[in-house]
């Protein structure tokens, strides 16, 4: 489902999605972060994840859409691989919830919170793709 309108708001550090449907969402730029559907956060395959955290003041630099599919946006930690589809930001929207406790779930069960500092490719088993 495409949005009818988008809007950044900084301030409070959302993103707002309005669908033609008369709904509303508001997807947190940290959501959004650490959510990407980039390879640099969701790995190649399963289990290669690499699990974000200290991303709670993250800021959407820039956004841009890419063709008629997509949004593209560049976040102010220098995250900018991650092209969030029409379909996929609809998932985020109607599961932010669920998917919020999952990831809140899994720093827990990793003894970390999302304010803790991104521990350093390598450190934690390193991508061996080499684009990262």
């Amino acid at each position: 489902m495409i949005p009818s309108n988008i809007v950044v708001h900084q301030q409070s550090k959302v993103l707002e999605l309005s669908y033609e449907n008369g709904r509303t969402y508001k997807l947190p730029f940290e959501f959004l972060r650490v959510l990407s559907p980039s390879a640099e956060v969701q790995g190649h395959g399963p289990g290669q994840e690499t699990l974000q955290t200290g991303k709670r003041d993250v800021l959407i630099a820039n956004i841009e859409p890419v063709g008629h599919y997509a949004l593209k946006p560049s976040f102010s930690d220098g995250h900018d691989s991650g092209l969030y589809s029409w379909d996929f930001l609809y998932f985020l929207c109607e599961n932010q919830e669920q998917l919020w406790k999952e990831h809140l779930d899994k720093l827990a069960a990793a003894g970390l919170d999302r304010d803790a500092p991104m521990v350093q490719a390598g450190q934690s088993g390193g991508h061996s793709c080499g684009s990262h």
